[in-house]
């Protein structure tokens, strides 16, 4: 792939950049976030750090996010809570925090990779269990094929993995998942130590579409598509 690197942080970069190109991948290093808006169209991947010396890396992210939707992962020094939660909710398909070990990083990029369909062997257009389905429950319209999600016709837009998770229990509507299966099926990681990460990205469909019950917590267990009411 084509990877694209913002990270102004020289000893950083020149670290990633090598383990990289052992990979097999091309890189760009960019500093700034508007070399970044300049370069993404380019990429295939973007590796992006939240420390920019021109504007901050959550502001540049949702910027990125209008202009394509490039598989992506944050990866900062930043490890409250806080920033973790709004890197994902602005798009993030992952969230790597500084210090870490060059092997989990290049693992999380193979598992995004797979999840996104930049990768061999990634499930079909539908997603996981999409199979090419549309599903509805109450005026909430989840079409697998397309990924797209409308409430009452009108077009919703979700982030990658919001999708992903919705689609994973769109794909068997009456199936409880549980936490490990999903953090297993869409970060490929059952043991993932930031699982917030799924209770963010399950906050963000309920919001976004503003329909509570549209992913039912069973507690102590997981999620199930919930059952809406017919308009």
């Amino acid at each position: 792939m084509h990877m694209l690197l913002v990270e102004d942080d020289d000893r950083m970069a020149q670290a990633l950049a090598t383990a990289l190109t052992r990979r097999g991948h091309t890189v760009r290093r960019v500093v700034r976030a508007a070399e970044a808006l300049r370069h993404a169209r380019e990429a295939e991947f973007v590796l992006l750090d939240l420390g920019l010396p021109d504007l901050d890396g959550l502001d540049l992210l949702r910027k990125l996010r209008t202009v394509c939707s490039l598989p992506l992962i944050v990866v900062t020094a930043r490890s409250e809570e806080r920033d973790i939660v709004q890197g994902l909710r602005a798009g993030a398909d992952d969230y790597v925090i500084k210090p870490f070990r060059m092997a989990e990083l290049i693992a999380r990029i193979d598992t995004v990779r797979r999840r996104t369909g930049t990768a061999p062997g990634q499930d079909g257009p539908g997603g996981p269990d999409g199979g090419g389905r549309r599903v509805r429950t109450g005026d909430v319209a989840i079409d697998l094929a397309g990924r797209t999600v409308t409430v009452d016709g009108a077009h919703v837009r979700l982030t990658r993995r919001e999708f992903d998770v919705l689609a994973l229990l769109a794909g068997q509507p009456g199936d409880v998942r549980s936490r490990e299966e999903i953090l297993d099926r869409i970060w490929g990681d059952a043991f993932l130590a930031s699982s917030r990460s799924l209770d963010v990205h399950v906050a963000g469909i309920r919001a976004k579409t503003g329909r509570a019950g549209l992913v039912r917590t069973i507690r102590g267990y997981g999620y199930q598509l919930g059952e809406l009411e017919d308009p």
